[in-house]
């Protein structure tokens, strides 16, 4: 492990480059990260580097592409949120050097992240015991899952196998359910992560309405969690970050 040093102070370096500890980043560290990159900060750097760093302080994930692009058009208007700006300010990419820079993690798709969780988490411990183990049946096939209960292989996903996941979670799925079930897997095909449920707020009240987005009504289809429970009977991984308050 490496080591920058600013003023004095040791800030110890990943073997990629990043900041061992996140919560140590600061400015002076971000100016020294950069000239380790070859870049001089602007205030152009800064203003993509303030809205990665808000991302990641409001859903707990750093931004991958699509959605760092719509966060940045949505802040500053679509020309800065264009690949090309992002590319020309962080020429070795938005993804690997700007959020080094800004002190985060890199982001990841779903299908990039370790495919199996520990075993011994309580929650899927939980819900093992409850529910299926490692595998079901259903129409004849053997239906494999991660221990938290989402589809191993999504391609396995259908409609009925939706209704029967949602049957074992005691839930009838209504047209209410399904909107917000196909609104998850809508968001995955697009962004390729499954979104926590601060994001899946967020974005289904451009859709939706205020009311339809709401913790309380979210929390009324899906008991156990819209983001958990939901990308789980929507045949979707494990959303990242953190997922249901």
């Amino acid at each position: 492990m490496t080591a920058l040093r600013i003023n004095s102070v040791r800030y110890s370096l990943t073997p990629d480059g990043r900041l061992a500890n996140l919560a140590a980043w600061n400015e002076d560290v971000a100016q020294a990260l950069a000239e380790k990159e070859h870049i001089e900060l602007t205030d152009e750097h800064w203003e993509i580097l303030c809205v990665m760093r808000l991302f990641y302080q409001e859903y707990n994930i750093s931004p991958v592409r699509k959605l760092l692009r719509r966060s940045v058009a949505e802040r500053l208007g679509p020309d800065k949120g264009s690949d090309a700006h992002l590319e020309h300010l962080f020429p070795n990419g938005v993804e690997i050097q700007a959020t080094r820079i800004a002190g985060i993690p890199t982001p990841l798709l779903d299908a990039e992240l370790e495919s199996f969780p520990q075993a011994n988490d309580a929650f899927s411990m939980s819900y093992e015991n409850q529910h299926f183990i490692s595998e079901f049946q259903f129409e004849g096939n053997t239906i494999r899952i991660y221990a938290h209960g989402n589809l191993v292989d999504p391609t396995e996903w259908s409609e009925p196998l939706a209704e029967f996941m949602a049957a074992r979670d005691g839930l009838h799925l209504s047209a209410e359910h399904w909107e917000v079930l196909r609104f998850l897997r809508k968001f995955y095909f697009e962004f390729g992560i499954s979104p926590m449920v601060r994001l899946l707020m967020k974005h289904m009240e451009e859709q939706f309405g205020a009311e339809k987005s709401s913790e309380e009504y979210l929390y009324t289809l899906f008991p156990a969690g819209p983001s958990r429970q939901g990308s789980r009977i929507a045949g979707l991984p494990e959303p990242q970050g953190c997922i249901d308050p």
